[in-house]
């Protein structure tokens, strides 16, 4: 009688022999590999290793082409040269002798000013290449601060799968509970068609009144309505599980063997797991990224120096011309630091506040390890209440039905004991699931 409600390697009657078999690692690893919030972390992983390529660009130079072609209305250089005033009195005095000699449509032209137009059109092109020496720390910040980043998506990505892990045990364990509670429901289905027999023979002899016949089908419409409604909660939950770990059909069975209760699970230093857990490392994350961040608002106040070289090409003056040159530039951030200053102030507190979270934090993430194990012992216990529970009710089953038999007891009092033997089974179903799930969340709790 005991071995029908032990967990044993199942599968439901309904399924077919060849329907696969799933266990519980296999179906959490199905669940890693087909969860949309896996694939999702998995992006922000990829997104932040880009991230981290982008910021390490920064340390070559930055090299930049520009080209420029241009057709005005008119000149962008305009001037009007008037030669007669530009020549010096004394200067006309000694050359007179000399003005004599030249034709007197010279002589005039000198008299009248002289416009003069240039750069009308042109091309204008340059190739620079700059190198940055000193930014105040801002590129070395900036390239630590976005591996910072990769670091807390993959935190992240750990955390994503705790929670997934967890989800998809939480369903294994509640179809594991349903399908044995379907198997307490057919045993006790079998037990009232025994106990219906044995009445129906006893009451065509005269040695039993009809209603206890009555009392057991009554019973009996009871359980058949049980058994209806955990089929279709098996249904629905195998339902879940499949959408939930990408599996292609629902016409799977799962395997879990335990015949005897586990032993309990051995209790974690919570000092030293506290080290591991992906919590506490996202809030050291978070502490670093704040002193970066403060390093960086600093370096956006210092000066700058940057070295270039470049080669540039233009015909403004009607000429092909091009050269080359190199140089240095210096940025000093003055009016910034009217602003820059408020900036620094208020990253340092978002460091302090960053650092003071961690503290409180980790002993928020302590507690949650104790009250996991709290957790644990008291669902273990629950079980070895539930186990002992369903000894006592299978032995009152069997004093009544032997009572019943001897003519000493009524049938509402072997009824009530079969109700009790089942609920009883039930409990144990419901204590097992339950210690799994208690033992996950404790070994997540525990970085484990």
């Amino acid at each position: 009688m005991k071995k029908i409600f032990a967990f044993v390697l199942c599968s439901l009657c309904c399924c077919f022999a060849w329907a696969q078999t799933y266990t519980l690692e296999q179906l959490k690893d199905s669940a890693l590999h087909n969860n949309f919030a896996i694939r999702s972390a998995q992006y922000d992983i990829e997104a932040a290793r880009q991230q981290r390529k982008e910021a390490f660009t920064k340390y070559f130079p930055n090299v930049s082409g520009t080209g420029l072609w241009f057709n005005a209305n008119k000149g962008m250089a305009q001037t009007t040269l008037n030669l007669s005033e530009m020549i010096p009195p004394e200067v006309g005095t000694s050359l007179a002798p000399l003005a004599q000699l030249l034709p007197a449509e010279a002589l005039a032209a000198l008299a009248n000013p002289i416009s003069i137009s240039m750069m009308k059109n042109g091309v204008i092109a340059g190739l620079q290449a700059v190198q940055p020496v000193f930014a105040g720390g801002q590129i070395v910040n900036g390239n630590k601060l976005a591996k910072v980043g990769e670091d807390v998506s993959r935190l992240q990505m750990q955390l994503s799968e705790n929670e997934v892990e967890k989800t998809a045990e939480q369903y294994f364990w509640q179809l594991a509970s349903i399908q044995e509670k379907m198997k307490t429901v057919e045993a006790a289905e079998a037990l009232l068609n025994d106990i219906y027999k044995d009445v129906d023979v006893a009451v065509r002899a005269g040695v039993a009144m009809r209603n206890d016949l009555l009392q057991v089908q009554l019973r009996q419409n009871d359980i058949a309505s049980q058994k209806l409604k955990i089929r279709n909660g098996h249904s629905l939950v195998r339902m879940l599980l499949s959408q939930y770990c990408g599996l292609s059909d629902t016409s799977f069975v799962i395997s879990y063997l335990t015949d005897a209760i586990p032993p309990l699970g051995s209790k974690q230093d919570h000092q030293q797991a506290l080290l591991g857990t992906a919590e506490y490392q996202l809030l050291g994350k978070q502490v670093e990224a704040a002193g970066l961040q403060k390093k960086i608002a600093i370096g956006q106040n210092l000066p700058s120096l940057a070295v270039g070289a470049g080669l540039n090409y233009h015909n403004l003056l009607e000429k092909n011309h091009s050269f080359g040159m190199v140089f240095a530039t210096v940025s000093v951030p003055i009016s910034d630091w009217w602003g820059g200053s408020h900036a620094i102030k208020r990253k340092k507190f978002e460091q302090q506040q960053a650092l003071e979270q961690l503290q409180d934090n980790a002993e928020l993430l302590r507690i949650r390890m104790q009250s996991a194990w709290n957790s644990v012992e008291e669902s273990y216990h629950q079980l070895l209440l539930a186990q002992r529970s369903i000894e006592q009710a299978e032995e009152n089953l069997r004093l009544n039905r032997d009572y019943y038999n001897a003519g000493i007891s009524k049938m509402s009092d072997l009824l009530e004991a079969q109700m009790l033997y089942q609920q009883s089974c039930d409990k144990r179903t419901d204590a097992f699931a339950d210690y799994q799930n208690k033992l996950l969340e404790y070994r997540q709790a525990t970085g484990q």
